[in-house]
């Protein structure tokens, strides 16, 4: 299944009007995320918020990630604060990957964002969280926290922008988005062989793990006759005919 690298901003000394500071934003936003990240089979590790950007880009490059996710606001220039409004998707000109994750960040969180002609993907050699890291990597700025307007979306449609990302990062893995569910437990229940584990909801799909008969699981989605299951630090897809739920 996919690997995702989640890093929100640490950038505490950036206030929001109205209150509160871009690491408790972002943090917050990537908190909303996880449930939707585990009900799509997104398996994600998140960011240490006590080390810098650099710190981050080293533990991203430490493993393997498909993707590595920036999550931050933006701030106007000094010369004219609060003016300016507007969701910027950071992409490399140097990966074809890295512009078609932002393309479809920028086009599908025109969905949520209240002024959609001014959410754009750009391009950038300047950040290290888009051009130093192994995995395809962007950085979402999701408005302008020193903008009134901006700095309300932001606080008030947290769980929104969330399943918007989501849907984005399955739109580029090509996956099914699945709305969250209750978290349950499971039993494979097969004639006594191993339920395969896969990385799409399909037999011809890549086999990714194996789950012996009796087996403990945890269910986080359902898509057709798939569930979304983790097993033994796995997490991918398992046919439901085959696994008790309770």
């Amino acid at each position: 299944m996919p690997r995702l690298f989640l890093s929100p901003s640490t950038q505490e000394w950036n206030p929001y009007n109205g209150g509160g500071n871009e690491e408790q934003y972002m943090n917050l936003l990537a908190d909303r995320m996880e449930p939707y990240l585990r009900s799509c089979g997104i398996s994600f590790v998140r960011n240490d918020p006590d080390r810098n950007v650099g710190g981050a880009i080293a533990d991203s490059n430490a493993q393997d990630f498909e993707v590595h996710l920036a999550l931050h606001s933006n701030a106007a220039p000094e010369s004219r604060p609060g003016s300016v409004r507007g969701v910027e998707v950071y992409y490399s000109p140097y990966s074809v990957w890295s512009e078609k994750l932002a393309v479809i960040i920028a086009n599908n969180i025109r969905n949520v964002y209240p002024l959609p002609s001014l959410t754009k993907a750009i391009a950038t050699t300047t950040l290290g969280e888009v051009t130093r890291t192994r995995a395809v990597a962007v950085l979402a700025e999701l408005g302008y926290h020193d903008n009134d307007e901006d700095a309300e979306w932001l606080r008030t449609n947290l769980n929104a922008i969330a399943a918007n990302l989501v849907q984005s990062l399955c739109d580029y893995f090509g996956l099914p988005f699945i709305e969250p569910v209750a978290v349950v437990r499971g039993v494979v229940a097969t004639d006594g062989s191993n339920l395969n584990l896969r990385a799409f909801p399909s037999t011809q799909s890549r086999i990714v793990g194996a789950i012996p008969n009796g087996s403990a699981v945890t269910v986080y989605g359902q898509t057709g006759g798939w569930y979304v299951v983790t097993y033994g630090g796995m997490t991918g897809y398992a046919a439901a005919e085959f696994i008790a739920i309770g």
